[in-house]
């Protein structure tokens, strides 16, 4: 079969089953806010938690770092692409999260990536939840290392792996909060395999990091846990963008060393830095945004209860409703978008075959009153 008749057929296919994919332009003029043309929507699909990304700190910090250091950083940071600022960060980060250093990367696919490729040899196992999120997935399937797999949070499933496997190095691999589901891992407990096996564990919490545990340290402090590795993202609920890897001094060294994506690619702005720094000052000392944004969760949970609709047990800003149907989720998302709740629907293969849903997430920018349309809509349309 030829390239072009395989992408005609793939294509073709994925339409049948209610699984293509479109980019849509729309514009986001504040954080619950979203317009697609001349309509206009209340957006429940935004990763901004806290509604930090149109805070006028974040954005005064942007800006003035633009006009001191530029718009970009016009290098590698093995270059010329280190500022003083990108140097500020990585500290703020450590002292926060509490670990010696930290190492910022341009996205956290990229630092997952980056870290399992610099880490990973054949001599190695690396056992991950199979719903951890596809950038892991990718780099542990392509890496020389075996890889291992254990039921989504099952310690029983986790406990079996570590005793099956007798290398020197394995490395555990879990979220702190997984992105579709919202669900969060038992840490305390995994960290506690990992040290009666002597294995390492890394812990990418881009969906805990700002709106868990004091001061938004996310999960792991929650759960009291320290990691041996810590990814944190700055996209979801710090509001801006990139992602940095919290470690040890010899692991930030190593990364320094080996890691492609951080040698290899330019840096982020410095005045993306700057302004990450502004929302993470924000984060740490103005509570009263991740106050608002549970008294959302619950309020959500609630009102869904008394109309009958079923939720999982999701605790955090991301609450999914399972439809199961690929083409039945697709239309109750578009039964959503026609009364103004902007909702996509997520389906396999970023959800398992057979759960396709939608994401509704929260922010502490939403009002009671945009959730109540949005719970009535839903009861409607379900």
């Amino acid at each position: 079969m030829s390239w072009q008749q395989r992408i005609e057929n793939t294509l073709y296919q994925r339409q049948q089953q209610g699984l293509l994919r479109r980019r849509l332009a729309v514009t986001v003029s504040a954080p619950a806010s979203l317009t697609k043309g001349e309509q206009h929507f209340t957006h429940f699909s935004s990763n901004d938690y806290l509604g930090l990304s149109h805070h006028p700190a974040v954005i005064e910090a942007w800006c003035k770092g633009a006009q001191q250091w530029g718009t970009g950083a016009g290098a590698s940071g093995h270059v010329t692409g280190y500022s003083p600022c990108h140097q500020q960060l990585e500290q703020i980060l450590a002292e926060w999260l509490g670990f010696p250093r930290a190492i910022l990367f341009s996205s956290g696919f990229a630092a997952n990536q980056a870290l399992i490729f610099a880490l990973a040899e054949s001599s190695d196992t690396l056992i991950a939840d199979k719903l951890m999120h596809a950038s892991l997935q990718e780099a542990a399937a392509l890496s020389p290392a075996r890889y291992r797999r254990f039921p989504h949070n099952s310690l029983e499933g986790l406990t079996r792996q570590l005793r099956a496997t007798e290398t020197v190095n394995r490395l555990v691999i879990t979220e702190g909060v997984f992105s579709m589901d919202g669900d969060q891992a038992p840490l305390a407990a995994i960290s506690e395999r990992c040290r009666e096996h002597q294995a390492w564990l890394m812990v990418d919490d881009a969906h805990g990091i700002g709106v868990i545990g004091e001061e938004g340290r996310g999960n792991c402090a929650q759960q009291q846990v320290k990691p041996d590795i810590l990814v944190v993202t700055f996209g979801k609920a710090l509001g801006v963008s990139g992602a940095a890897i919290l470690c040890s001094d010899a692991v930030a060294d190593y990364l320094e060393q080996s890691a492609r994506h951080l040698i290899y690619s330019t840096a982020i702005p410095a005045a993306q830095a700057a302004a990450v720094l502004a929302s993470i000052n924000i984060v740490r000392y103005q509570p009263e945004h991740r106050e608002k944004l549970n008294q959302n969760i619950g309020h959500f949970r609630t009102q869904c209860t008394q109309q009958g609709i079923m939720l999982t047990d999701s605790l955090t800003a991301i609450q999914p409703v399972i439809i199961g149907d690929n083409h039945r989720a697709l239309a109750v998302a578009q039964t959503l978008q026609s009364a103004g709740h902007w909702i996509q629907a997520i389906r396999p293969p970023t959800v398992p075959v057979g759960s396709a849903r939608l994401r509704i997430t929260l922010s502490a920018a939403h009002s009671t009153q945009q959730i109540d349309r949005l719970v009535e809509a839903l009861h409607h349309a379900l």
